[in-house]
């Protein structure tokens, strides 16, 4: 960027370019105001253009598009601070000198940027700027500095240096950025698509946003759009986004998904790592595409170069689990070395008939395994797992975002026949669609605790961890709602024997039943136990026994559980 860029960088106010709002009303070009009030994806979009192209004052766009990018996608080009909306709300009390507990009511309404907004507005201490002279560059400095305080007096005082320099509207929206949410209802497909038709689908592949837009809009001049076609990439040392699975819940299901055959893969139990090696140098990335933890990597640098003696770059989508040494099973293939209990395989096998399908899912769970993944030989990896529970509404949170100030997250628990009391088995904040939810604010009979252990009631068991922020007042008269999840789960943190459910979804609202007919407790670790032990092994293996046992007489009849 040249001199005269910089300087007309830092002579845009923040406030006009990137903080003002909905309600804001400014003359000049007010892209997240226009963004939010534009619901139509093409509208959003060509918000983006316009300001790309023409720039703030129909000149021509002269900033630097990456950067624009990465403040108004906070939620995808995340940086990590240590902040939550409580540690926020008690950072602002002491900075304004304001009563903690009047901020956490107004938080309930759920945007923890109106609530810092409304209180800098009423402060007696620190009155907010009545011009904005913030700049994005500004901003984004402050962030990145801020990203990297751990202490919350560093915070404080990091907070406490810019706050004069804010508009009310400035300091919301510095709000939103540290909690990766402009609430302006777009994505990176709505900014990316705004940048360069082929931006998205590049960036996808690669999660490298610098890199995207760079070859985009090519070194010629910045901000300046060319006609070349920009194909999808993988490079070495860029995280690649993972495929995703979806739940299946019968082996019929899996075989209809997968009309051409598949690859059975076992499901282990352990941590996804993508492993990028170019050269001599390693980098290693979560499923959420962060860097991972070091202790937890610290032998691969040894054992893969043996593994894989020929390859100078490579990129691995691996699992790290603990293995048992003694046994050490897995299969050795011709295309990678196998390093024992180091860098291995996972078993897989081709799958072309029901009959094989239920042998392999009876294997996986009789070794105590988590399940299996499975890929069509033409399409895409399918794990075959689900479990379902009838439990009951016991309580219920704030929602966030466009759900605040109503209940939308909800605790779901059973009952206990031997001591009397309901226990917790899981949160769930999917299933419901907006008009069910708005319904519920009004059918739900509940009672606000806000949150405090003393007031939880002596019917309800639960660990502090999941105190809600209300408790229905009588859980006998509480509606029973279908729970969905990949699979039953221990968690220390739920009452019901520990029980709970891996990425629960409301599917079905129970109106036939109540809470003396609902899953109770005894039930439930019936139905954990048939999906981790034997039963449902017992009843595959029967279902693809050779029709010339006779003698072994029909299966049972029970709810497959694949």
């Amino acid at each position: 960027m040249s001199d005269e860029e910089e300087e007309y960088v830092e002579e845009k106010p923040f406030a006009v370019e990137v903080a003002k709002q909905g309600r804001a009303v400014c003359k000049k070009v007010r892209l997240i105001a226009d963004i939010t009030n534009n619901p139509g994806y093409l509208d959003k979009t060509n918000c983006v253009k316009k300001l790309f192209k023409d720039g703030t004052d129909g000149t021509g766009f002269k900033d630097d598009v990456v950067l624009w990018c990465r403040l108004l996608l906070p939620g995808v080009v995340k940086r990590v601070y240590n902040l939550q909306s409580k540690q926020l709300i008690k950072l602002f009390s002491r900075i304004f000198l304001t009563d903690q507990t009047e901020m956490l009511e107004h938080l309930e309404r759920g945007d923890i940027g109106e609530t810092i907004q409304q209180f800098f507005d009423e402060s007696l201490k620190v009155r907010p700027a009545k011009k904005s002279t913030l700049t994005v560059k500004e901003v984004d400095q402050f962030l990145e500095k801020l990203a990297k305080l751990t202490k919350e007096d560093d915070q404080m005082e990091h907070f406490i240096k810019i706050a004069p320099k804010c508009t009310s509207n400035d300091l919301k929206t510095i709000i939103r950025l540290i909690k990766g949410d402009l609430r302006m209802g777009a994505g990176a497909k709505h900014i990316l698509d705004g940048v360069h038709p082929d931006a998205y689908e590049a960036y996808q592949a690669s999660r490298d946003i610098e890199t995207v837009i760079g070859k985009c809009l090519g070194n010629e001049q910045k901000g300046k759009k060319t006609n070349k076609i920009v194909r999808a990439e993988i490079s070495v040392m860029t995280p690649i986004l993972p495929m995703l699975a979806e739940a299946c819940k019968s082996v019929e299901q899996a075989m209809k998904k997968c009309p051409n055959g598949m690859y059975s893969e076992i499901k282990y139990d352990g941590e996804r790592v993508q492993v990028h090696k170019h050269g001599s140098e390693f980098k290693y990335f979560s499923r959420s595409l962060k860097p991972v933890l070091p202790h937890k990597i610290q032998h691969f640098k040894e054992f893969i170069p043996k593994a894989f003696p020929h390859a100078k770059d490579l990129i691995l989508d691996s699992e790290i689990l603990m293995i048992d040494t003694n046994t050490e099973k897995k299969i050795l293939q011709q295309t990678m070395t196998e390093i024992p209990n180091h860098i291995v395989f996972s078993e897989m096998k081709e799958i072309r008939k029901p009959k094989e399908l239920s042998e392999m899912i009876a294997k996986v769970l009789k070794l105590g395994l988590e399940g299996l993944v499975l890929k069509d030989f033409k399409s895409i990896y399918e794990p075959a797992m689900a479990d379902t529970a009838d439990l009951i509404v016991l309580g219920a949170w704030y929602g966030t975002g466009k759900k605040g100030g109503m209940m939308s997250v909800f605790l779901m628990g059973c009952y206990n026949p031997k001591n009397k009391k309901f226990c917790t088995v899981t949160k769930v904040h999917t299933g419901h669609d907006d008009k069910t939810l708005e319904q519920l604010q009004d059918e739900l009979d509940m009672v606000k605790i806000s949150q405090d252990m003393s007031k939880v009631p002596n019917w309800l068991s639960c660990t502090k961890t999941m105190v809600p922020d209300f408790v229905a007042k009588d859980p006998k008269a509480q509606p029973i709602w279908e729970i969905t999840g990949a699979e039953f789960t221990q968690h220390e943190v739920h009452t019901a024997d520990g029980i709970s459910i891996r990425f629960p979804r409301v599917t079905r609202i129970r109106d036939d039943k109540s809470w003396d007919t609902a899953t109770n407790l005894q039930e439930l670790q019936k139905l954990y136990k048939t999906s981790k032990e034997t039963t449902d092994v017992s009843y595959l293996l029967n279902e693809v026994k050779d029709d010339a046992d006779d003698s072994a007489g029909p299966s049972p009849k029970r709810k497959k559980r694949t």
